[in-house]
């Protein structure tokens, strides 16, 4: 069996985190164990409860004193994951946890250390949004493939999955949106066959609580820039 440690924070997502890992809860797939952590990083709303409620839809409930940060979460549940592979999910249902299947092609098949699931590789469908951000995440790729010698095609997509040893929790040197950058620069570093995959996209509009902004984009280039003259 391949263990993969599917890591979740939340921050006030009462809305959709039921119906989210309901979703996970229902992914089966033959030779895959899934050890579900949920990350709750200070929820003010009625998240905690509804976890609490519904504790059989999870594998372990990470509960942080106060507000940190998604990667201040990632970092906690990074900490306690026994998987061969870690793989993020946003809370959101922006991403699909029937795409699993997808991601686990590369890794039965090909025994892949990296798999990311992108939203431009003719997936089933993608929800149209903001241009901006798609220029955005091009130029953020184009970069890095520039620097890591890379073809990805959508690295800052959600769905990032790793072999576990390939990054360590205690070395991670950002909390913010350029974590992600940290992460799979050290994924990507520290191993030799990587894949995409096609996912499908359901975005939220900003009055939908997307978050993301431009000025978010200067930290994003500068990691994966700074990560590969560490190397």
């Amino acid at each position: 069996m391949t263990k993969v440690s599917i890591l979740i924070p939340v921050y006030n997502e009462q809305a959709t985190i039921i119906d989210l890992l309901t979703a996970v809860a229902a992914q089966k797939i033959d030779g895959v164990e899934f050890e579900v952590i949920v990350i709750d990083d200070g929820s003010k709303d009625n998240t905690v409860k509804l976890l609490e409620d519904n504790a059989g839809l999870y594998t372990m409930l990470i509960k942080q004193p106060q507000n940190g940060g998604k990667g201040a979460a990632v970092k906690a549940g990074m900490k306690q994951a026994s998987g061969d592979y870690i793989l993020f999910q946003d809370a959101d249902l922006e991403y699909d946890p029937a795409d699993y299947k997808q991601l686990m092609l590369p890794v039965l098949r090909f025994d892949a250390d990296v798999v990311m699931g992108s939203r431009f590789l003719a997936p089933e469908f993608v929800r149209v949004s903001y241009f901006w951000h798609k220029v955005g995440n091009l130029v953020i790729t184009f970069v890095f493939n520039i620097f890591n010698n890379t073809t990805f095609t959508d690295v800052y997509s959600c769905y990032l999955m790793f072999k576990r040893p390939l990054v360590d929790a205690d070395q991670l040197q950002t909390e913010g949106w350029e974590q992600h950058a940290e992460i799979l620069s050290k994924a990507v570093g520290g191993s030799k066959s990587y894949y995409d995959v096609p996912v499908s996209y359901q975005g939220r509009t900003y009055e939908e609580g997307k978050k993301i902004r431009a000025h978010h984009a200067i930290a994003v280039l500068w990691t994966i820039i700074k990560m590969r003259l560490m190397r």
